[in-house]
């Protein structure tokens, strides 16, 4: 069996006024986040970024304005997903990129990985998704566009 890298990426897809693109997750119905996913072997991060972009929702990244955040964060793998990575592995570390794109774009998602989407404004974006790297993730919206924080 191949493992999973215990490296990642979460891309916050959003728009000018702030509205967010959430996916729910096929393997856990209810759950919504932001795309994401491990790196593979040989991949930049920004690589691995680009990638997970298009097989999630079929975007292109270089169409529009994808940026690394120059963030990252470390948190526990949750135990349901913790046999596809090698064994002792416990903790991934996740790197943070925005994709800004002109308006909510109709995506194509992957049926094995998702269920829906849904584009929320920003503040209701955070309180939906179940994981708190993404929620503080879209809170950084406002102060990355330059404007005051309405929640």
């Amino acid at each position: 069996m191949k493992y999973k890298i215990p490296v990642s990426v979460l891309v916050v897809v959003y728009t000018p006024a702030l509205e967010v693109l959430l996916l729910e997750r096929a393997d856990r119905p209810g759950f919504w986040q932001s795309v994401t996913g491990s790196q593979q072997e040989g991949e930049t991060l920004a690589q691995t970024a680009v990638r997970e972009l298009r097989e999630e929702t079929r975007l292109e990244a270089s169409q529009y304005g994808l940026t690394d955040w120059n963030r990252e964060n470390r948190f526990e793998i949750y135990a349901t997903w913790r046999h596809r990575y090698a064994p002792g592995v416990t903790h991934n570390t996740e790197h943070v990129y925005g994709l800004l794109v002109p308006r909510p774009l109709a995506v194509e998602i992957e049926p094995r990985e998702h269920l829906g989407y849904q584009w929320l404004p920003w503040a209701e974006a955070a309180r939906k998704v179940f994981s708190w790297s993404n929620a503080e993730a879209i809170r950084e919206l406002p102060r990355r566009a330059g404007r005051a924080l309405r929640p």
